[in-house]
């Protein structure tokens, strides 16, 4: 069976405010923990009233404290965003805190809009130093030199594991330079999934992390008893991503009956392009989805959104979704 694991958009609700969001993540996480998902990340997105992981190091150690067994990590941090000696004494905080359960996926996105970068205090160009700032931070978390004189504190020696995650492919060639796994972000960039697959598994170079190819694809699910009931569970994210085009970061929204009344045209066309890597339906719906993906991609693993509005709904999904991958 293709390990399957959680993207979870810790989303604030209409009706649930940021920390009901927070308790809801770390309430998944434990459930999810006994289903059988391998890990549950949670992703940086700044200036956006509907997501509660901005400062995401710390959503994670609340994550992280409230289970046991199952790995909990950053899908991801956006570096550019941060120093990197800064990124490694937190991640390597947690794995003090919660040894061999902690990953630290990395982009070079923003996570925001121009505005809120601003604010941040980050050049646009920051990215472009994205591959130094990968290794400095990987540096930082190997154990310390004899003779180093600025030492990440605690995290030297912690070897937290790093992803590089990516939806083009830059990240496809860069982590298959470094040889290390590689998370692509086909549950919202679909479009060049298979190119940068075979772009990373053609170049990889064994390190001291990864000895052959690691890749995991990101997918849109949503289970229900009925394929119609999941379709309509889903015009919350389609909503969302409406919401997105048209400038306005609101709260996540109940699902509507008729979604056609909600977008326009190209509207839908822009969301049904991004949102092309989605399974949606019964549980027969749902094995048969999963299995056709990994059978296209090859993926080792893959990464679960399944972004339903009623948290009690969002677990039953999660908990069919393990269910048919079985």
């Amino acid at each position: 069976m293709t390990p399957l694991s959680i993207l979870d958009l810790v989303r604030v609700t209409e009706e649930t405010d940021a920390r009901g969001a927070l308790d809801n993540a770390r309430d998944l996480a434990s459930h999810a923990e006994g289903w059988g998902y391998r890990r549950i990340w949670v992703a940086e997105h700044h200036n956006m009233a509907g997501i509660a992981s901005a400062a995401t190091s710390i959503v994670l150690a609340h994550i992280a404290a409230g289970t046991k067994t199952i790995r909990v990590g950053a899908g991801g941090i956006m570096l550019p965003n941060h120093a990197p000696y800064v990124i490694a004494e937190q991640f390597g905080t947690l794995e003090r805190l919660f040894p061999g359960r902690i990953d630290l996926g990395l982009g070079r996105a923003p996570g925001t809009d121009q505005l809120t970068l601003r604010a941040l205090r980050r050049s646009p160009e920051a990215a472009d130093n994205f591959p130094q700032d990968v290794l400095e931070v990987q540096a930082f978390l190997a154990p310390a030199g004899p003779n180093q004189r600025i030492q990440a504190v605690p995290a030297a020696g912690t070897n937290v594991p790093l992803w590089i995650l990516g939806s083009s492919h830059f990240g496809a060639m860069l982590a298959a330079e470094l040889g290390l796994p590689y998370a692509f972000a086909s549950h919202f960039a679909p479009d060049e999934l298979i190119p940068a697959l075979e772009i990373y598994r053609s170049r990889f170079k064994p390190s001291e992390q990864l000895d052959r190819p690691y890749a995991m694809v990101g997918v849109n699910v949503i289970a229900a008893e009925s394929d119609g009931e999941a379709r309509r569970l889903a015009t919350t994210q389609r909503m969302s991503f409406t919401n997105l085009f048209r400038g306005a970061r609101g709260l996540s929204q109940p699902p509507i009956d008729d979604i056609e009344t909600y977008w326009t045209p190209s509207e839908k066309a822009q969301a049904m392009r991004m949102l092309a890597r989605s399974i949606i339906g019964s549980p027969q719906t749902v094995r048969a989805g999963i299995d056709a993906v990994v059978k296209e991609t090859g993926a080792d693993e893959l990464i679960v959104v399944s972004d339903v509005y009623d948290h009690p709904t969002r677990l039953r999904s999660f908990e069919m979704i393990a269910d048919a991958a079985r």
